[in-house]
């Protein structure tokens, strides 16, 4: 089954992407569906070429998109298949939260709003 938004006179397939490595960074216990997030290329990554990491302001990295076969689950794009599709930063949507992974919604036009992040961390649900 393929999910899709109308946009205007045409359906527009939805894109999911999952972010890997939070153990490395702050985890994923804060992540709550509905937030948003900026996925910003990273070029200089000596380990891959088509890193690209996830980031919410204040906090900085949260981690990574995922581009191994090991690590993108069935159903989103790896982080070599969306490099391409934007210059250097876009913007996505947490929809899904797992022991140490997150997946996100691929949604171009979000800008990311402080107030969600502030309202997450109002509520105590961010243990930083």
């Amino acid at each position: 089954m393929i999910d899709a938004k109308k946009g205007g006179d045409k359906m527009e397939a939805v894109q999911y992407a999952a972010i890997t490595g939070l153990n490395h960074y702050y985890g994923a216990s804060f992540l709550k569906p509905g937030l948003a997030v900026q996925l910003v290329k990273d070029p200089d990554n000596p380990y891959d070429e088509e890193a690209i990491s996830v980031e919410i302001s204040p906090i900085g990295k949260i981690g990574y998109i995922a581009n191994s076969p090991n690590t993108v689950p069935r159903g989103c794009k790896s982080a070599g298949r969306i490099y391409d599709t934007f210059e250097q930063r876009t913007g996505g949507i947490v929809r899904f939260v797992f022991k140490d992974t997150a997946i996100i919604e691929l949604s171009p036009n979000t800008n990311e709003p402080d107030f969600i992040l502030f309202d997450v961390l109002a509520k105590g649900k961010w243990k930083g």
